[in-house]
């Protein structure tokens, strides 16, 4: 029975990080709230299980985008030899995927442990939150007209800052990448297309990085069905959770993600705050 609760467990948690990961109202932040008012906690290696779950939002993430990433792959190559409008352009976004991981990732590099240790906290996520609902509740009515070719390199420096931001718990990845897109005068389709094609690069290197700490997992063996259960239910969850989040894009209804965290948000302050 309780190796049965285990899996379901590890199944829930996987499809809650799937279903929070696209949209912009941090699946960091959320994991952090179910554990704290829960009391779910993460058996085995917590960096193989956010390894296993992000591993499967971005299979998601590659599955949806595929076409976007052939033609950039296809384009990108061509460009050294065939130098035209559509080569250019997708050549250029690929440098700029590059310049906008850069951030995230030194920060990352240096400061994440001190991240972990300092601020993932419920009260900050309950702060933080409410700062993902200001970016959103700011763009909720803009409509840029700039696509793919008029991209700029101050874009992809201030989009890759905003996603450095987003390394604290609370602030969403995808909210804060988008924000900082549309805020330069991005449309929202380039915006959401630039901002998920830039999870890729992230959570490579997410991966790659916990490569070790996996190795040392001494439950790996034991806890595989749970972890490929987690793995299942976030690849699903993301996959339909995207698709859903880029419907909301397409109509331009932000507000509502912004009205959530303002709810969740002082909510959730204010339960700490009760317990503490």
């Amino acid at each position: 029975m309780d190796q049965l609760w285990l899996i379901l467990k590890f199944l829930l948690l996987g499809l809650f990080q799937g279903l929070t990961e696209p949209i912009p109202i941090s699946s960091s932040g959320h994991l952090l709230i179910a554990q704290y008012f829960l009391d779910v906690q993460i058996e085995g290696s917590v960096s193989t299980f956010a390894l296993l779950v992000n591993s499967a939002s971005l299979i998601a993430v590659l599955i949806i985008y595929r076409e976007d990433v052939q033609r950039l792959v296809v384009n990108g190559l061509k460009y050294f030899t065939v130098k035209n409008t559509d080569t250019k352009r997708d050549f250029m976004f690929i440098v700029y995927l590059v310049v906008a991981t850069i951030p995230a990732a030194i920060i990352g590099l240096l400061f994440q442990d001190a991240i972990d240790d300092k601020l993932s906290t419920i009260a900050t996520v309950g702060l933080t939150l409410v700062v993902t609902g200001f970016g959103l509740w700011w763009i909720r009515n803009m409509r840029g007209q700039r696509k793919d070719g008029n991209m700029t390199m101050k874009d992809a420096v201030i989009i890759g800052g905003a996603q450095a931001v987003a390394l604290i718990p609370g602030i969403s990845r995808s909210g804060a990448t988008i924000v900082a897109a549309m805020a330069r005068g991005i449309n929202q389709e380039t915006a959401l297309r630039f901002s998920f094609l830039l999870f890729i690069p992230i959570s490579l290197g997410g991966a790659v990085l916990s490569i070790t700490d996996i190795m040392k997992d001494d439950n790996l063996a034991a806890m595989a069905i749970p972890y490929i259960m987690a793995f299942l239910g976030s690849l699903v969850a993301s996959y339909f959770s995207l698709k859903w989040f880029m419907n909301i894009m397409a109509k331009g209804q932000l507000k509502y993600f912004a009205i959530y965290c303002f709810i969740v948000g002082p909510l959730v302050v204010f339960a700490w705050f009760l317990l503490n």
